[in-house]
Formats: C-alpha cells, structure tokens, sequence
C-alpha cells in the first residue's frame, strides 16, 4: 500500500533560514575593519539560522511539509522551497557545524595570520547560504541555482592562497563542477520539464516520482545518467579528482567542502533526485537503482586502496571522503527502507566524524607544521586532546560500535542482505577493513611508536582552545549519535518511508 500524502503546509517560515544566511555576508563585509565584530556576525547568524532551521522541526516531525513558493518564471518553474525529513538533515548539520567551524576558524586564521580573512569569512557564509537553498528546494530549478551559488563562492576559498598550487587546485576544481553542471546537469533539467512538464520534486512520496508512465523509458533513462553526471559535487569516480585537488585550500575550508557544504550538497541532490525526483518505482522499473550502487561500491573500495597510498594527512583524509561519500548514494540506490534510511543518515553521521578529522588535521599543522603521518610518530603524547578525538572520528568512519558510523553501516549491511546482494554486502565489509588500515596507523603512530631522531616532539603542544573545544566537541557528538541515532533517524525515518 502506497503511503499517504504528507500533508503540506504553506509559511513563510522556510525562507527564514535562507533569508539570514543572505544578509551574513553584507554584516560580515560592513564590519570588515573590525575582526571581532565580524566575526561575531558568523557566530550570530550560524545561530540565528540554526534556530530558524529548528523551529521547522516540530511540524516535519509531525509528518508536514513547510514550503513557500517565493516568485514564479514560468509555469512549472519557480523558486520555491520546502522543509521534509531530508531537507532538515543537511540544513540542520551545516547550520550547527557553521557555528562551530567559525570558533575553529578564528584560532586556524589567527594562528597562521592568514591574508584576506575578510574574503575568506564572506565566501564561507555564502557557502552555507548554498547549502541552506539547496537543502530546502522544493525543485530541479532552485537546487540548481543555489548548487551553483556554492561552486562559484567557494572557488576563493580553494585558491585562498593565491600561488601557484592554489590557482591550479581551483582551476581544476571550477573545470569539473562548472563543467559538469553545464554539460549534463542543465540538459537533465531540460529533459525533465519536457517530460514531466514541471521541475517541482514529488515531496512527500518516495515511491512515486516526478515522471509519469508514459514517459518514454530511453529517455528518462538518459535524463538519470546526465543527473549523475551532472552532480560531480558527490565525487564519484571517475568525477572525483577536483576534491583532492582541492586540498591545497586552508584546512577549515577542507572541513566545509569535505563535511559541511560542498560534497554534501552533491550527495544530498543525487539523493533528491533519486528519491523525489524519479521515484522507487521509476528506478525499479527501469533498473536503475543496482548500477548506480554498482558504481558507488566501486568508488569505495578504490578510492580506500588510493588512500592507503597518502601519507600526507588531508590527502588521506580527501579519498576517504570520496569513499565515504558513497555510502550514502549506494543505500539511496538500493532502494529498500533500511539502506535509503542508513544512506540518508550518513550525511548527518559522516559530517560530525570528518569534520573532526579535518579540524584535528588542522590543528596538528597549526601547532607543528607538520603533514606527514610518518613523523606524527610519538606526538599523541604532546597533543592528547586532539590525537584522542582523530581516534574517536576513526572509529566512525571505520563502523565500531556505539559511534555513530557503525549505525550507517548496520542499515547499509541489513539493506544488502535483504535484497540478497553479495557484491555490495562484500564491498560494504571489506571497506570497514580498508577504513581500519589506514585510520589506526595514524593513532598507532601518535602514541606507541617513538618520534624519528631528527623530529623533536617536545616542542609541540596542542593548538589555540578555539581550535581544540570544536574538534573534541564534534567527536564527542559523533560517539552520542551513535548512542542515540534517532536524533536524525527520526526525520530519516518520516522521509524515508515506503
């Protein structure tokens, strides 16, 4: 039996979130010469907007959707948002995580005396404006609008140092976003309007879609393929190598493009798209579901191997995301209750756990300028705090029990087994090794292996507390979602039922 349709619910109250995150960035420049000030407007905002984005939940949770349809183009095309389960995930994650990226950010930007911190504030609170636009579109149009207000926003952000290394990271990474969405996400819009006759997503129901019957199956079938293609943002491969490459930007904006903003946006619209936008039943009749999970078992395993390869510590940390990543497409597309939901709440689950290994991989190189993991040996015992949280997040993106990754990976595994799929069950399990294999030598290293003869740890100590108090926070949060994942489960769970 088909679910019932959500009841909606139209208010205004949905564009608050937006709304705060568009005025941030004119605060945030008007107080440009006054750094506290302007940095409190982060801080006040990232609250505002977190309260704004709570204030929704009541009435999601209730099984309402909140949308406003804030000015209309033509018919079938408008600019419109609108609060469910999944909408609520991401706004709710890069809301919480902007307030404390900004506390990390001043002890990064302040540490290392970064130029243009200005700019680099401005470009940041944008990006979460991205975020929070694509989180709660209520269609194709203004997903791509806000999808792209994030690309162009944080292209400074990746060249932020303005040499040679940051001028190529960021060319390569507009190359392939830009380059993707132009070539095959807007051809994908325009295939969906003609055949639907709308780009409005089927909120509310995920086993109906946009798409009616009597569409012809080659071509919604070519309009999925360029919805893939177009959303390079998810990074799989073999449209992956702009987030490596990217990892010449400071590390906080390696946090935001890693946890917060960038490849969560593009998880979380292939997740729409597939969820909303062409339906259980559309993907199941044209068998479109397996080769999608086919494909994100294959960016798993190989972008683990590569990361076996890095022994500096964001690149090892860059393919762990791409694998990572996957997860979540791979239960979205096995397209059963339990892998949807263990998919969905991956996008909550993996942002607490990478973000804290991105900031720990911050605060080492702050505090010692250090980016090999092979001469980390013995620096556990200088920078307990920080090497202790890099030890919790692992766990999580490893599946050990009671963090919050190994939730994700009991409803991916569940998932696989109901449907009887071997390929995935064993992808699933031999990544849970790989994660272990490249994770807890780190760890390993840090405290029971003593420092080379030529690096002397006893200088070192742990980073400013403004970088410090967010990362044993945020590794903190992902052991209690663990133990309590029906925080984000339960807007899973109205989102995700069938």
């Amino acid at each position: 039996m088909a679910p019932q349709a959500a009841e909606t619910l139209i208010s205004a109250r949905v564009i608050v979130p937006i709304a705060i995150t568009f005025l941030a960035p004119f605060l945030i420049y008007f107080y440009r010469r006054n750094e506290n000030r302007r940095e409190a407007v982060s801080f006040i905002a990232a609250l505002g907007t977190f309260g704004a984005v709570l204030s929704l939940a009541p009435d999601v949770l209730a099984g309402r959707i909140v949308k406003f349809t804030l000015f209309t183009i033509m018919p079938g095309i408008t600019v419109s948002f609108a609060a469910d389960g999944l909408a609520m995930i991401f706004a709710l994650i890069s809301s919480f995580l902007w307030f404390v990226t900004t506390c990390y950010n001043i002890g990064y930007m302040r540490g290392l005396k970064e130029h243009a911190q200005t700019r680099y504030y401005v470009c940041f609170s944008v990006a979460i404006l991205g975020a929070q636009g694509v989180s709660f579109s209520a269609n194709i149009f203004t997903l791509y609008l806000f999808y792209e207000i994030i690309t162009i926003f944080t292209y400074p952000l990746v060249a932020h140092h303005q040499d040679e290394e940051g001028y190529s990271g960021g060319r390569k990474y507009l190359v392939y976003l830009v380059g993707t969405s132009k070539l095959f996400l807007l051809p994908a819009m325009v295939l969906t309007y003609v055949l639907c006759g709308t780009l409005d997503f089927h909120l509310g129901d995920i086993l109906h879609g946009m798409f009616p019957a009597t569409a012809d199956p080659t071509l919604v079938t070519i309009t999925y393929i360029l919805y893939i293609a177009g959303l390079a943002k998810a990074a799989m491969m073999p449209l992956h190598n702009w987030l490596p490459s990217a990892m010449v930007a400071p590390t906080p904006v390696s946090a935001l493009l890693h946890a917060v903003a960038v490849v969560k946006a593009g998880v979380f619209a292939i997740s729409r798209v597939i969820l909303s936008g062409f339906g259980v039943e559309t993907m199941t009749r044209l068998g479109l579901g397996l080769p999608t999970a086919y494909l994100a078992a294959f960016t798993i395993i190989a972008a683990s191997l590569i990361a076996f390869t890095k022994d500096d510590i964001k690149a090892r940390l860059a393919y762990s995301t791409v694998s990572q990543l996957s997860y979540i497409i791979i239960g979205v597309a096995m397209l059963t209750p339990l892998a949807v939901q263990g998919g969905v709440i991956h996008i909550a689950h993996h942002a607490f756990a990478k973000i804290t290994l991105f900031f720990t991989a911050g605060a080492i190189y702050v505090s010692t300028h250090l980016k090999s993991i092979s001469k980390m040996k013995g620096l556990g015992w200088r920078m307990p705090w920080t090497f202790g949280a890099f030890g919790l997040a692992s766990l999580s993106m490893i599946g050990v029990p009671p963090v919050c990754g190994f939730v994700t990976k009991w409803y991916l595994v569940t998932g696989a087994v109901t449907i009887g799929q071997t390929i995935l069950l064993v992808a699933l399990l031999a990544s849970t090794a790989l994660n272990a294999g490249y994770f807890v030598p780190v760890v390993f290293n840090a405290f029971f292996r003593s420092p080379d003869p030529d690096v002397s740890v006893e200088q070192y100590s742990e980073a400013p507390l403004t970088m410090v108090v967010p990362l044993f926070l945020t590794a903190v949060i992902s052991v209690l979602l663990g133990l309590y994942p029906e925080i984000f489960l339960n807007f899973v769970k109205i989102f995700g039922k069938f």
